[in-house]
């Protein structure tokens, strides 16, 4: 299992008028834990596209609210890679109260591979991908 661990200070720009994180937020989040786990696995957006020239779109993203994280705390955020043979990039979520240790939410998203000038969509696994999952022993 490749999982990255990341932690985020709450910004006051990401609160409601209550003190705590405006929901659209949690998403933002995932999108920092997936930056953090390709810089620490060698697979972040820039290694996919100068590697590839790829893009890597999200199709299919599920977020589930457990309890409101607020302003003064961070959000330690947990991005669990799941291994699939499609030709897919699929992440798991945990995001937890640093001052609590509370899960506040839990998602996953699917990404897709696609070639940004022609908007095409890879049915199969991009060699970079497939040289990236032999490194990590993920096949």
């Amino acid at each position: 299992m490749l999982k990255s661990i990341v932690e985020i200070p709450i910004k006051f720009s990401e609160v409601d008028s209550l003190r705590v994180v405006w929901h659209g937020n949690y998403v933002r989040y995932f999108e920092d834990g997936r930056e953090a786990f390709g810089r620490q696995y060698g697979l972040g957006y820039l290694d996919i596209f100068e590697n590839g020239n790829l893009a890597v779109p999200i199709v299919d993203l599920q977020v589930n609210f457990k309890r409101v994280l607020e302003y003064g705390d961070s959000a330690i955020i947990e991005t669990l890679y799941v291994p699939t043979p499609a030709a897919k990039l699929i992440f798991e979520y945990k995001i937890l109260s640093a001052k609590h240790g509370f899960v506040a939410c839990t998602g996953k998203s699917t990404q897709v591979f696609m070639t940004p000038s022609t908007k095409e969509l890879h049915i199969t696994v991009p060699a970079y991908i497939e040289e990236w999952r032999k490194k990590w022993n993920l096949i």
